[in-house]
């Protein structure tokens, strides 16, 4: 079993892309280029900007999409090469398909040729606000045309002293198809003029980002990215070779240190259950070695596989999306299959013994808008879950920018179509963001009643889950109601602090009652008041050792007694 996280507040992170979060243009032509749709600078995200997101409760900024990556606007002058049309996705390009590892996205900057000092500056206004900074890591796959221009002297590219005629080789960077030239899937339907022809070449074709050893990866597949080699000979079983340690390992670890040393307080490692847990077990203490404190946060999606990358793997956190995530998705969508016993299993079973080290999330650049037709079309759906994720454990929970307001991500922006997401391929405005951004003042003038509504609750249940003994490091109580198959309770408590977490996930049923508090809860401290905390009200009716509870269809309490 893993021990709770020490820490005398609770990870409280707030996700954005400074290529949309800043961006003031509204005129949203699909596939548009930059000059038409516009991009966030590092400079949009001002101290007004910070003080903003802050007051949600905020410890940690994800900046998402910091690392140069491969897109379509030209460059060249700036010394950084264009990128092939066939192998880009978007005209602004996947943040995760990287081009130069220790260079930053040029479409973030101002000046382009001051571009890093413009992170710099980024880093330290976001200190300056007491709010700690973090950014991908994406170790299992590259851009198919990787080429570091800003890589310190010394440092050897990906590939550069590879023998492309192994498939595999554990002292190859990648993996390769002998023999096989790379075939573009799809030549000539990416809707982006003469920048994509059907004419890139590769030879010999290297294997796929998402697994793919062909030659002939599908247009469904990764095929912007190339896989990187950790010494997993994946045509032999999976058999690993570790010893002596790879170069890969050791560019990789050069590459987190290296971002550390700017000031980056933790990293967001991208897929990695699809790197081996040796390598984390290995890279972690590394660079927890040059930067005491610095924080890793694994994307993951296999439950088995959990406690193995948290203890061996050494993370500090990972995703909880398959588990709490999806079960609560079906609460909010009212499915069928929808029921509270998707948030028991989570404590009881899948994360039994580490919830504290499982980050929570209702929104992400992943996953659907909330807002959304085909998420739950009213975010106010979403208040029931997002109490259940920031108060469950002491673990970190995660809001992704817009969704404080609502945002329903509507129209096809280009490459990411009509999906009810935020593009991440794309150059676009964030609508209901922009109301909140009120071209830069970000003091929320444009938001209508509701949305300041919206944005005011997160405000306080964010910053109660963020600074509550009970929540942070409380024990757990589960409080069943047998009778309301959509209500959930739980107590949060400590010798100190003692809390009644009620949420209604029922969209007609109410609840009136005394709920008698067990003493195991208790702890021979009788009730003398009750308050519920979000709003403040006080609650009547109680006795010494009973709380009365009105809980109307889709409201929320934390009743503090």
């Amino acid at each position: 079993m893993l021990e709770a996280q020490e820490t005398s507040n609770k990870l409280i992170i707030y996700q954005l892309l400074p290529r949309l979060f800043g961006n003031k243009q509204t005129n949203n032509i699909h596939y548009g280029t930059i000059e038409q749709n516009g991009s966030g600078k590092f400079n949009d995200i001002t101290v007004k900007a910070l003080i903003g997101i802050k007051e949600l409760g905020t410890t940690h900024v994800w900046y998402t999409g910091v690392i140069a990556h491969a897109s379509l606007t030209d460059y060249t002058a700036y010394g950084i090469p264009n990128a092939d049309g066939d192998v880009v996705k978007g005209r602004a390009g996947s943040p995760y398909a990287i081009r130069d590892y220790y260079d930053v996205d040029p479409d973030l900057a101002v000046d382009v040729k001051h571009r890093m000092a413009e992170f710099e500056s980024l880093v330290k206004r976001t200190h300056q606000q007491g709010l700690k900074v973090i950014i991908d890591f994406v170790p299992n796959h590259v851009a198919r045309k990787y080429q570091s221009n800003a890589k310190p002297a010394g440092v050897i590219d990906f590939g550069a002293k590879d023998n492309t005629n192994l498939a595999f080789s554990p002292a190859n960077d990648y993996y390769y198809v002998p023999g096989k030239a790379f075939v573009v899937p799809g030549a000539g339907t990416q809707p982006t003029g003469p920048l994509a022809d059907g004419k890139y070449q590769e030879f010999p074709a290297k294997a796929t980002g998402n697994d793919v050893f062909s030659a002939t990866p599908s247009k469904d597949d990764w095929y912007e990215t190339v896989k990187l080699n950790y010494g997993v000979d994946y045509q032999d079983g999976r058999k690993g070779h570790f010893n002596p340690v790879p170069q890969l390992w050791i560019k990789m670890r050069d590459i987190l240190i290296y971002w550390s040393r700017k000031g980056v307080d933790g990293f967001r490692c991208d897929m990695a259950e699809m790197v081996p847990v040796e390598f984390w077990s290995w890279v972690i203490p590394e660079v927890k070695k040059a930067k005491p404190g610095i924080v890793f946060m694994g994307e993951a999606y296999d439950p088995k596989t959990y406690a193995t990358y948290l203890t061996i793997g050494k993370f500090d956190y990972l995703y909880d999306k398959v588990g709490l995530y999806d079960g609560l998705k079906r609460l909010m969508r009212n499915e069928p299959s929808a029921t509270v016993a998707d948030i028991d299993h989570v404590w009881q079973k899948e994360s039994a013994g580490f919830g504290d080290h499982m980050l929570r999330f209702l929104e992400n650049h992943d996953e659907e808008r909330i807002a959304s037709k085909t998420f739950a079309g009213d975010p106010f759906k979403a208040l029931p879950a997002m109490t259940v994720s920031s108060t469950l454990s002491g673990g970190p929970v995660m809001l992704y920018f817009g969704q404080e307001v609502g945002e329903p991500a509507h129209g096809a922006e280009g490459f990411g179509g009509e999906d009810s997401r935020t593009t991440i391929f794309d150059y676009w405005g964030v609508p209901e963001h922009q109301k909140w951004m009120n071209n830069g003042s970000f003091d929320g003038a444009q938001l209508s009643v509701a949305q300041q509504r919206l944005r005011s609750f997160y405000q306080r249940l964010l910053t109660v889950s963020g600074t509550s003994e009970a929540i942070i490091k409380g024990k757990f109580y589960h409080l069943p109601f047998t009778d309301h198959p959509k209500i959930y309770a739980f107590y949060r408590y400590t010798a100190n602090q003692r809390l009644l977490v009620l949420v209604n996930f029922d969209e007609h049923d109410s609840i009136k009652q005394d709920i008698t508090i067990p003493e195991e809860v208790l702890q021979q401290r009788k009730i003398n008041s009750a308050k519920e905390i979000l709003s403040g009200t006080s609650i009547r009716n109680n006795t010494s050792t009973s709380v009365y509870v009105e809980l109307m269809p889709g409201a929320v309490q934390i009743i503090e007694f």
